[in-house]
């Protein structure tokens, strides 16, 4: 009977009240995703899958969980903030409307974006406010469109109404107050960390807030991720994140003289089929490399990673390479899809879910499988969304290393970011050998990070040096780098590839060179070829960056691609001094090319070096040289950029 009584009173509580409203809420959300799929069914039905249906409705849930938390952010505190004085009907009927108005708006939203949908393939964002914002048509436009899709304003007052004939009020009046509070203060106290982990959309340490590109991991074709993503979500996680305006700085024809980063490689009398592999390495700054430091210290430094230095010394690299952008993220998108990062990492911002190809989709055509290897969670940085929206086949993460009996799982978790170096990359050895040639591998390393941590074995091997906390952990990287290639050059696959070396960004520094504007974007950019195709030398005749990677791979592999890529063919490039590099840098444009830097804040040149001499930038040369046709390219590359990133032109259309 004492069952049964708190039972009862529990259904009375404002816990369960909350519970049931939010369920009804979570209903009306995926009777809206129903809707917008069945509006749009041409385009998404042709390729469902039950499998496919599946991952979608994972994804949905969680991007509904941190949706329908934002909305009912003021309910849910209004609900669980534990004091009986409030518990009275006009109370709950002021509750009832901070319900009910926030998920009606949400609801509308969703059903408007099902036809909204057919025009710009893509959810709603911030976007369509500052899009829209001078028109004078749109409540015509509007009640047009309402009278053609009338059953879609007949689906949003049946779902409200429903959702105000169902909600469920509380007990006005709690009977016992030491029950009340208890369960109260209990609640609110397993409440808000599971409501920060439903926004968050990850209970793991270490990842980032999911962004509307984390819906790439739960589809096929990027245009799915329409289904998966709710347009509040789309809209509350981009406010704030209009950063791609167009500039006018000269005409469409004007601009494509001047840059067009469309490219076609021409093919070759005889391919390459080459295998490709390509190691990110975390924070391998150039400065920790002895190889690109030779005159440092009267010729003493050796730098932290002799390994790295036995590569270069053999492989096509650059005096003058630059990273386009500071994290990591900005790192995938530049090497791997030739986009570098202006103003905010792509994964951040809305045109995360254009169109958009990268070295695995550009080789699949010719017979390429592809993987990718990051030893943290499977959804840390986004690594895995963005992975799968360039066309990886597999992702090989955190959960599929502690799945392979041959290494000791989780026991090489690093305790916050990922799996160890060493182990990890011993493992991509591995799965590597398994694949069919050729490929495409690319792995991102992890352990070079703060906190600058290395396995307990290693503790007494490798110590910091020159006040960088890094160093250890640099030297560690270089140790588990070298056991890779010990592992890679057992294998029948390994003379016929091509490896890529890059850092994603840089980290500490001691040098006074590389803390300045420019250096703190300096990393290197090493191909290396075990059969010597490229030949081993350091080129100072061209500037290097980031999204010349891709470019450069598909001119030496010889296959006919057309893509877009902002960055240049550095092998093939006619005119060595045409090359260039670019970043963002607190707001500035930082352009490299021939012997100069300029800084551009959008408007006008704020400072022009001559960095190979200047190596500290200590002289600013605004005014008395003339830049002016750097600044020219520059705008056009800046046009260029934003316009395809406005207007989904990231690819090449056929």
């Amino acid at each position: 009977m004492a069952y049964k009584e708190v039972l009862k009173a529990f259904m009375k509580s404002s816990v369960a009240a909350a519970f049931f409203n939010m369920a009804v809420a979570y209903i009306a959300f995926m009777l809206c995703r129903l809707i917008f799929f069945f509006v749009n069914y041409s385009t998404f039905a042709p390729y469902m899958s039950w499998q496919l249906a599946g991952e979608m409705f994972h994804g949905a849930m969680v991007f509904d969980t941190s949706a329908l938390l934002y909305l009912n952010s003021m309910y849910l505190v209004m609900t669980f903030f534990p004091l009986h004085w409030k518990e009275n009907a006009v109370f709950h009927t002021i509750a009832k409307w901070f319900y009910i108005m926030p998920n009606a708006i949400g609801i509308a939203s969703n059903l408007i974006d099902a036809v909204y949908f057919q025009y710009t393939g893509r959810r709603t964002t911030m976007t369509v406010f500052s899009e829209f914002g001078n028109e004078q048509n749109l409540a015509g436009i509007f009640g047009v469109e309402l009278l053609r899709h009338w059953y879609l304003l007949l689906a949003f007052i049946v779902m409200v109404w429903l959702m105000w004939k169902l909600f469920r009020k509380p007990e006005s009046r709690p009977c016992n107050l030491v029950a009340y509070y208890a369960t109260q203060v209990l609640s609110l106290v397993v409440f808000v960390p599971l409501a920060i982990i439903g926004i968050r959309g990850s209970a793991t340490a270490g990842t980032r807030p999911i962004t509307i590109s984390n819906a790439n991991q739960y589809v096929n074709r990027a245009v799915e991720t329409a289904v998966v993503l709710n347009t509040p979500f789309s809209i509350i996680r981009t406010i704030g994140k209009e950063i791609f305006v167009t500039p006018v700085y000269m005409t469409d024809e004007e601009m494509v003289a001047t840059y067009n980063p469309e490219c076609r490689v021409a093919a070759a009398d005889s391919a390459r089929n080459k295998n490709v592999v390509v190691l990110i390495v975390e924070s391998l700054g150039k400065e920790y490399i002895g190889y690109y430091n030779q005159g440092v210290d009267n010729g003493s430094y050796s730098g932290y990673a002799p390994f790295v230095d036995s590569i270069a010394s053999q492989s096509l690299t650059f005096a003058y390479s630059y990273s386009n952008g500071r994290k990591s993220m900005d790192a995938m998108p530049s090497i791997l899809s030739a986009i570098p990062m202006f103003v905010e990492p792509f994964f951040l911002t809305p045109a995360a879910l254009n169109d958009i190809k990268g070295l695995p989709s550009y080789l699949s055509p010719f017979g390429y499988y592809s993987a990718f290897f990051h030893g943290g969670h499977n959804i840390s940085m986004g690594f895995s969304a963005f992975a799968k929206a360039i066309g990886y086949d597999r992702y090989f993460g955190l959960d599929e290393y502690c799945s392979d009996d041959k290494y000791n799982g989780y026991d090489d978790f690093d305790g916050k970011w990922a799996i160890w170096d060493e182990p990890f990359l011993q493992f991509t050895a591995d799965r590597i050998a398994e694949m069919q040639q050729p490929f495409v591998a690319t792995v991102f390393t992890a352990t070079s990070h703060h906190p600058y941590k290395i396995p307990q074995e290693y503790e007494s091997v490798y110590k910091n040096e020159d006040g960088l906390e890094i160093s250890r952990c640099i030297k560690y990287t270089d140790h588990a780098l070298r056991r890779f290639f010990e592992a890679a050059r057992r294998e029948p696959w390994y003379m016929n590839t091509v490896f890529v070396i890059v850092a994603d960004h840089t980290n500490q520094s001691r040098l006074p060179q590389y803390e300045t504007d420019l250096g703190a974007f300096a990393v290197p950019i090493i191909f290396y070829t075990p059969d010597g195709s490229l030949s081993p030398q350091l080129r100072s005749d061209v500037i290097a960056q980031q999204t010349d990677i891709t470019p450069t791979l598909l001119g030496y592999l010889g296959h006919d691609v057309r893509y877009i890529g902002f960055g240049c063919d550095l092998i093939n490039c006619s005119t060595p001094g045409d090359t260039w590099a670019v970043n963002w840098n607190n707001g500035i444009y930082q352009f490299v090319q021939g012997d100069y830097m300029i800084q551009f804040d959008g408007e006008k040149v704020m400072g022009v070096y001559q960095f190979k001499t200047d190596t500290l930038l200590q002289r600013n040369l605004v005014g008395r040289v003339d830049v002016s046709g750097m600044e020219h390219q520059l705008k056009a590359i800046i046009q260029q950029y934003m316009q395809r990133m406005n207007g989904n032109s990231l690819v090449v259309r056929e």
